[in-house]
């Protein structure tokens, strides 16, 4: 499998995550909740990892996300590859509006990334 002819999917789709995320970060409503773990959880966590989900269901690669629905280790273990995402990593960071969160996205192989993005909403910047 060439991994990197996904880079401009997993691009795209972290800066349309940037997107959604900066336009919670500007309002005055972040629907914040507690997780289970007494995390902060955002409407910008959630419309981002909506954006993630969608662009990256086109190849047929199981995700897994923070924000995600819970896959059983049973079931992911025998994963060959993966999308490991958090997509809004920093939630109590954006929610003191101080700029550092990042999305996150890595392509995963038998257990050890072989592509990743980086996207930081507040500047814009992606790495990869």
């Amino acid at each position: 499998m060439n991994v990197h002819l996904y880079l401009p999917i997993v691009i795209q789709s972290a800066i349309e995550a940037c997107n959604e995320i900066l336009e919670v970060y500007h309002s005055d409503d972040f629907q914040a909740e507690l997780k289970g773990d007494n995390s902060p959880l955002t409407i910008a966590d959630k419309r981002a990892h909506n954006k993630i989900a969608s662009a990256l269901q086109s190849t047929n690669i199981p995700l897994l996300s923070e924000e995600g629905r819970n896959v059983p280790y049973e079931e992911r273990k025998h994963w060959e590859y993966f999308w490991m995402v958090d997509p809004l990593d920093g939630t109590k960071e954006f929610l003191k509006r101080n700029g550092e969160f990042t999305v996150n996205i890595a392509l995963i192989h038998k257990r050890k990334p072989v592509l990743g993005v980086v996207a930081v909403p507040v500047t814009g910047e992606v790495y990869y």
